[in-house]
């Protein structure tokens, strides 16, 4: 089967129309024109990565254009066997010269944290020094293709004798216009050049009054240009001195092709890495005209496309879909109306693997996944062959056949209306034969239908679900939403009904169906209503899910909090009870030593024994372990709702939002609320009572101290969630409106505690993942309010 014919089935010839008009030089638009996805699973990754690359050097520079490289292999050759090159040929080696220095330097300039860049590092390693040759090219050639008068000592000179040369005879020429016996002859009173001399325009009657030589006449007869005996002997030696011009300029050129034959390996080897880099640098630029993502690749035979887009519909007007195949089942029927999108869909899929497989960015979110597949095969449209007088059945059955020929357990296979254009039972039939058969392949199969019969195979079929685009009967308009699990309704009687066919009519029509035809349509019916509800339900189960996530993350966040603040306290105490008591001892042993002193002085009065058992006493006294806080109950102070308080068991602060009864009340402590007694609490203010201005400290903070992205990669959840609630303050005073944390992508543990966290935070307008141009899952950009 003609592959082409294929590409072009699915558009792909229009998306390489686009990616042309992305490369900036001559060859990488060559290249462009001829790129064709790969069968191969390790250059599909390596032409997705560097494309990912690209991506982000665009993002990080902003921009790389190689505009100055040129297809200059004819040049090469010519060089090579020894022929001259021209000026307007060096000029263009030096610019595929001179784009080897510009690479280097804009891959130097990425810092290797930001983006290791690997392939492009790599590629931009094998170029071959030639800065040097641009240079020299660029020195002695002006932009314009001129020899520059500098190229050489003896090109300056000659061009200085020329210069005055031509003043000489030019002000000679000038006594003869304002010699007033001449100006009766003159035509015109002009100096002009005719056969590179001198001459002025002469009237015929005065041929043989002027001495000189005849170089030329007018149409009519009636001027002649005379070159005047008085400047022949000086245009003699003009023309003298422009041939040795000629020679010089000769010389210099063919000095600089000599260096250029020198170097013509160098030269090849860069033009073909500089085009590989432009036609890479082309794909980024088209990913980020679509707002496309580089997709991953499996070797499972699976696709998982999230919101993908058709690349050829404006990006205001495409309707994102999901679409996922090769896991649960191998085949989607896809059914539904006229106009209502199933082709767009069935299009999407196909040309979406292709552009994976050139190494094109696709219109998707991230985490959005492809196979590589062995082909991708598409019977689309209904046009009839007129070249072979085919019937549009015909037509259908004639690529079926050429399909079914070629395909494999690793082709991808787009079926369009199958069945259509012949007997309804019989297509029906047919329909279901062919895809068993391209089933039995292990193909991946996505076909679309209008075939009741179908809509029941894939339902009763394993491996195969049923699919439809949505359509809005209220608006009698499709939605273009693809729906999987659900087989599309014909929605005849509604939309009758809707634009005013009378009811008799549309009961009438109903009865003429066969009982399995009504049963199937309530069913679909029925299948509708229950997605949709559903969808409502999950939606909101997943809503309540990240709520309670959030919740369970705070309160493990502030139990590990309050257990670290139990211990530091603990331990302080520790500490502070054995300083006392060592003080104590150390006075109580002076104490002893004093009474010692007194005992011996005085033996009569105190015994040596009860001074021992003094001392053990006092050394019984040293704690060891842990001590018991007291408790300040401030069992006199009233607690009303909006006080600030400390709850104890918490260690945390928080605010009285309700009194449950006389001795319990609500707190809320961050995002917690919980009910706490009395005796737990500890008053700390009440909002009548306190200034806004006090207890805090004003500050400002310039904005060029304010990065707009915080680095949390290698953090802990707990430990980056202070220090993103102080960047968040510090980018709101700074006057942020947007900015990115970059957490990484690793196990996802730290983006999941740094979402949850700005879920609760109350300057947080919204977030999302970055885009494949600012670092993709590992980055949440943040929008404050």
């Amino acid at each position: 089967m003609d592959p082409q014919k294929m590409l072009h089935a699915l558009e792909y010839d229009r998306i390489i129309d686009q990616l042309i008009q992305q490369a900036t030089s001559e060859t990488g638009k060559k290249a462009a024109a001829g790129l064709q996805p790969s069968l191969q699973g390790d250059e599909v990754q390596r032409r997705l990565q560097s494309t990912a690359e690209a991506m982000d050097l665009l993002r990080l520079k902003g921009s790389l254009s190689l505009e100055a490289v040129s297809d200059i292999h004819p040049a090469l050759r010519r060089a090579r066997i020894g022929g001259l090159l021209t000026a307007m040929e060096l000029l263009r080696v030096a610019g595929t010269a001179g784009a080897e220095k510009t690479v280097r330097s804009v891959l130097e300039g990425v810092d290797p944290e930001e983006a290791s860049l690997f392939l492009l590092r790599e590629l931009s390693a094998q170029l071959r020094e030639t800065r040097m040759l641009a240079r020299r090219i660029r020195r002695a050639i002006d932009e314009d293709g001129v020899v520059n008068d500098d190229a050489s000592s003896e090109l300056s000179r000659i061009r200085r004798n020329i210069q005055q040369l031509q003043e000489s005879i030019r002000t000679t020429l000038d006594e003869f216009l304002r010699h007033s016996s001449y100006q009766k002859m003159l035509q015109d009173p002009i100096i002009t050049q005719r056969n590179d001399r001198y001459v002025i325009p002469v009237k015929q009657e005065y041929r043989g009054a002027l001495r000189g030589i005849v170089h030329d006449q007018s149409a009519s007869g009636q001027t002649l240009f005379i070159e005047p005996q008085a400047v022949v002997d000086q245009n003699n030696r003009l023309r003298e001195l422009e041939l040795a011009e000629e020679r010089e300029v000769e010389r210099i050129l063919g000095e600089l092709t000599g260096e250029v034959a020198d170097q013509a390996d160098d030269l090849e080897m860069n033009l073909t890495l500089l085009t590989q880099l432009d036609l890479i640098l082309a794909k980024a630029r088209l990913g980020n005209q679509m707002k496309g993502i580089v997709p991953g690749v499996n070797r499972d035979g699976y696709i998982r496309l999230k919101r993908a887009r058709h690349p050829l519909i404006p990006i205001e007007e495409a309707v994102p879909n999901d679409v996922e195949l090769g896991r649960e089942y191998q085949a989607i029927v896809i059914t539904g109306p006229n106009t209502g999108g199933k082709t767009v869909t069935l299009k999407t899929v196909g040309l979406l693997a292709l552009m994976a497989q050139s190494g094109l960015p696709i219109p998707a979110e991230e985490e959005s996944e492809l196979p590589i597949f062995s082909g991708v095969y598409a019977d689309i449209g209904d046009e009839q062959s007129i070249e072979q007088n085919l019937s549009t059945f015909s037509s259908h059955m004639t690529h079926i056949v050429d399909i079914l020929d070629s395909i494999d357990a690793n082709s991808l296979v787009l079926l369009d209306e199958l069945g259509a254009g012949t007997d309804p039972t019989e297509g029906a039939a047919l329909a279901i034969s062919v895809l068993e058969r391209v089933l039995e392949q292990g193909c991946r199969v996505v076909a679309t239908t209008h075939y009741n019969e179908l809509k029941l195979y894939a339902h009763a079929r394993k491996g195969v679900t049923n699919a439809s685009v949505e359509f809005d009967v209220e608006s009698l308009s499709p939605t273009y939403r693809l729906q999987t699990g659900v087989p599309g309704r014909s929605n005849a009687f509604e939309i009758s009904r809707r634009l005013g066919l009378p009811e008799e009519i549309i009961e009438a029509a109903k009865s003429q169906l066969s009982s399995e035809e009504n049963r199937l349509e309530e069913m679909i019916g029925a299948l509708s209503d229950d997605r949709r509800r559903a969808e409502k339900e999950r939606a909101e189960a997943e809503a309540l899910r990240k709520q309670a996530e959030g919740l369970l993350q705070d309160l493990k966040l502030k139990m590990e909090s309050w257990d670290r603040e139990k211990e530091r306290i603990r331990e302080a105490a520790r500490r502070e009870a054995k300083a006392v008591v060592s003080r104590a001892k150390r006075e109580a042993n002076e104490v002893l030593d004093q009474l010692h002193r007194w005992a011996q002085e005085r033996p009569q009065e105190l015994k040596e024994h009860r001074l021992i058992e003094a001392k053990k006493r006092l050394d019984d006294a040293e704690p060891e372990l842990p001590i018991h806080r007291s408790v300040n109950r401030e069992p006199t102070r009233q607690i009303r709702v909006g006080d600030e308080v400390l709850v104890r068991t918490l260690g945390q602060k928080g605010q009285v939002i309700d009194q449950l009864g006389e001795r319990e009340f609500q707190v809320q402590v961050g995002i917690m609320k919980m009910k706490v007694d009395r005796e737990q609490l500890e008053w700390k203010g009440s909002p009548t009572q306190e200034s806004p201005t006090q207890g805090g400290t004003s500050y400002r903070r310039q904005s060029n101290t304010v990065r707009p992205e915080l680095d949390l990669r290698g953090q802990m959840v707990e430990e980056a969630i202070p220090e993103i609630d102080k960047y968040l303050d510090d980018a709101l005073l700074a006057g942020f409106d947007h900015v990115s944390l970059i957490h990484g992508k690793g196990t996802g543990a730290l983006r999941t505690g740094v979402r949850k966290f700005l879920d609760q935070h109350s300057r947080v307008k919204s977030y999302r993942s970055g885009g494949q141009g600012e670092g993709g899952l590992g980055v949440t950009v943040v929008e404050l309010s």
